[in-house]
């Protein structure tokens, strides 16, 4: 009996007591979520790209 007074209560929780976004709030946090990804993203490839350049040079010095 547990296990069904655990699943009613969940279900309630659910419908009654959690506060969905609507849908325009939720596009709006996707896109800034997708928006900051690009953007790191692309800093994290500038970084990597920097480093890369700085080791061919430190590479290619012959002493």
């Amino acid at each position: 009996m547990k296990l069904f007074k655990d699943i009613k209560e969940s279900y309630d929780e659910l419908v009654y007591k959690v506060s969905w976004p609507s849908q325009k709030a939720l596009i709006n946090s996707s896109v800034l979520v997708l928006i900051a990804s690009v953007i790191l993203a692309v800093f994290i490839w500038a970084v990597d790209k920097v480093f890369s350049l700085l080791m061919e040079l430190v590479y290619s010095i012959n002493f």
